[in-house]
């Protein structure tokens, strides 16, 4: 069910009609991705424009971009990690029509009341990288209690002691 003040469609008249929407989020609107690490996404701009794909099926087009921080798996410092999602959907009359689909045709369940912000978070989390980190950084330095912040260096200092 829709959040109340967030853009809802109906999905096969927006689509028929050629609608469109387009805004800007922010990581308040998307607490699933925060919930996957996100830490910070200062403005994610996005537009939703409904139509007839090459299939003659209504579908709708989903475009956002922006730039996310999360946490760099080598570092543990602060990464800045461009998002672009790009989709286009066609709408199947029912989940089970989703499920049983066997083809490489990207779908999406339609409904009289469509949450768009929902369409755009799911899209944005299928862009996330599977790990993010920055292009050239190593393992975290030693801390102030001199360890490493590698484990692999703690057993390379044990293997040289013996």
């Amino acid at each position: 069910m829709p959040q109340a003040g967030r853009p809802v469609i109906d999905g096969y008249e927006f689509a028929r009609g050629g609608g469109e929407i387009s805004g800007s989020l922010s990581l308040a609107d998307l607490p699933r991705l925060a919930e996957l690490g996100v830490a910070d996404a200062p403005e994610i701009a996005f537009a939703v424009r409904g139509g007839i794909n090459e299939r003659g099926k209504p579908a709708l087009h989903v475009h956002a971009a922006g730039s996310v921080a999360m946490t760099c798996q080598r570092c543990l410092g602060r990464v800045a990690v461009p998002l672009a999602a790009d989709a286009e959907l066609e709408l199947a009359a029912s989940e089970e029509e989703v499920a049983a689909a066997e083809d490489d045709v990207d779908r999406v369940a339609a409904s009289p009341a469509m949450d768009v912000v929902t369409l755009v978070e799911d899209e944005l989390i299928l862009a996330l990288p599977m790990v993010a980190r920055h292009e050239d950084c190593g393992p975290r330095e030693a801390g102030e209690d001199g360890r490493s912040g590698s484990p692999f260096a703690a057993l390379a200092d044990l293997k040289a002691r013996h």
